[in-house]
This record gives C-alpha cells, sequence and structure tokens, in this order.
C-alpha cells in the first residue's frame, strides 16, 4: 500500500491507535519508509499539538513531537482517512519549528 502526506492510518498492533503521515512525498517515495505522528482524542491543543480534521471528518490533536519512522514492509498500515491539504501545511510548520536552529 503506498501511503502519501496528511492521511490518517491505523497501525496494526498499535492498540487501534491512529497516526497521521507527516513525512514528504519525495522521502517516502526515496526510502520507502515514513514519519507518524500520533492523533489522539483528550489532549489540549498547542504549539506541538495541532487539532486536525479529515476529509471524512476524522478529528482529534496530533502530537507532533512524538515523531515517530515507520517501515511499512515490517506494519501493516491501514488508511483511514486524509487531511486537507491547509492542515498538512500546519503540521510541517509546526514540526519545522522542532528543528529549526536557535
Amino acid at each position: 500500500m503506498e501511503l502519501c502526506q496528511g492521511e490518517l492510518i491505523r497501525i496494526e498492533g498499535w492498540k487501534g491507535r491512529l497516526f497521521v503521515v507527516v513525512s514528504k512525498n519525495a522521502f517516502i517515495r526515496a526510502t520507502g519508509c515514513f514519519h507518524i505522528c500520533p492523533v489522539l482524542k483528550e489532549l489540549p491543543e498547542g504549539p506541538l499539538h495541532i487539532r486536525i480534521r479529515g476529509k471524512n471528518g476524522t478529528e482529534g490533536i496530533a502530537v507532533c513531537e512524538q515523531l515517530k519512522l515507520i517501515d511499512p514492509a515490517k506494519r501493516s498500515c491501514t488508511r483511514k482517512d486524509s487531511l486537507p491539504y491547509a492542515q498538512i501545511m500546519n503540521l510541517s510548520d509546526a514540526l519545522q519549528g522542532i528543528f529549526e536552529y536557535d
């Protein structure tokens, strides 16, 4: 299964949790892996806790400081929803802010 930036997925064996794919599509194509952030229901919004809403109504808070790298060849992933482009941009801005220089 080919996944893209901004897709909301479930990963087998991770207790039915929801995650958002945050890697650039070029990175995904080049490496075959992608970065994800967990999406939680009950968490206050903040600079690294971004409220998201998928195109099909899936909602939650993306926890940007919990960034993880996934190899989909080792884990079974299921696509559940996808984010509008504006929300992908918001997540990318928050993640980039973690790694900017001082």
